[in-house]
């Protein structure tokens, strides 16, 4: 696999993406001059502004520790894959998605700007270990072992799901035994992935074929395996599942499989929690959080109040 600028990789899955839209089977070159590129993918994003009328809140700004408050900025590095979470619009520049309006709403709140720079999804947490970024997005879901190394706080809870094509013989995965023999595609350092990890012994256990797991950096890559027959399965995050099916003819989703909180990413011990979880909480109780998830389509996520870092419900 060859190496590639973060924003380069979301151009091509967004391209794969439209490809797979179009349920094409040949891989394309995504060129966004000719019609199956990034323009095409992101043709039904919604873009409605839900988030420039935000106002500070003083209170909740007071919470952020000073040396922030003195130079107004947060950094944050923002995983760019596909909607509804994070996605680039039409001009292969500008970012929109669920987590983009969320960040950007709690910096309005906090009455700091958003220094956002994109950064591969593996990478996000390890940078932020080290204090490159003061937080990120990326659709994390929050877990035990994630809990050990990073700090969270919560904003919307999604979790793991499947979807198959309309002529898989797979109807609702209640148990990762339903699998065996199977490959399974997905994306690379997610929790799916750990979790099929996790779970491989199943298979043997019970005198069956081991799946065969499929990870992909890139979703339209993933996307493609599945139209093209090299996957029987994607397992994914359920929002994102709910979306992709519906821009692409013959998958269908499965089922919700577990659910999962998922928050802004922290270093350890950050100053920052407390100030955050006040904005997202400032959101809910202005309706802008609801306006966002109304305008994603994404309302079954909402949660009663953004908490720091919460365990993880087995």
């Amino acid at each position: 696999m060859t190496t590639s600028t973060p924003r380069a990789t979301a151009l091509r899955a967004a391209a794969l993406l439209a490809t797979a839209a179009l349920a094409l089977t040949a891989c394309g070159s995504g060129d966004p001059s000719d019609g199956t590129g990034p323009a095409a993918a992101t043709a039904r994003i919604p873009t409605t502004d839900v988030v420039s009328g935000v106002k500070k809140d003083p209170a909740v700004a007071k919470l952020l520790p000073a040396g922030v408050r003195a130079r107004g900025s947060l950094s944050l590095a923002s995983s760019v894959g596909s909607p509804p979470s994070a996605t680039y619009l039409p001009d292969g520049r500008t970012l929109a998605g669920q987590d983009i309006d969320f960040a950007d709403a709690v910096g309005k709140v906090l009455g700091v700007r958003i220094k956002r720079e994109v950064a591969g999804f593996e990478a996000i947490l390890p940078a932020l270990g080290s204090g490159k970024y003061d937080l990120g997005t990326g659709n994390f879901g929050v877990t035990d072992e994630r809990r050990r190394t990073i700090d969270f706080v919560t904003y919307v809870n999604d979790g793991q799901g499947f979807a198959a094509r309309e002529d898989s013989p797979l109807r609702k995965v209640t148990s990762l035994r339903q699998l065996c023999g199977l490959t399974v595609a997905t994306g690379a350092g997610t929790t799916f992935e750990t979790t099929l990890e996790e779970n491989a012994h199943l298979c043997k256990e019970a005198g069956k074929q081991p799946y065969d797991v499929k990870t992909y950096a890139e979703q339209g890559a993933l996307w493609i395996s599945l139209q093209q027959g090299r996957s029987d399965v994607v397992m994914s995050t359920i929002n994102g599942l709910r979306y992709a099916v519906k821009q692409q003819p013959g998958l269908r989703f499965l089922n919700e499989f577990k659910r999962l909180d998922v928050g802004f990413a922290f270093k350890k011990g950050t100053p920052l929690a407390p100030a955050v979880r006040a904005a997202v909480n400032r959101l809910k109780k202005d309706g802008t959080y609801d306006r966002i998830l109304k305008k994603w389509g994404t309302g079954p996520s909402a949660i009663a109040t953004s908490r720091i870092s919460p365990p993880e419900v087995k």
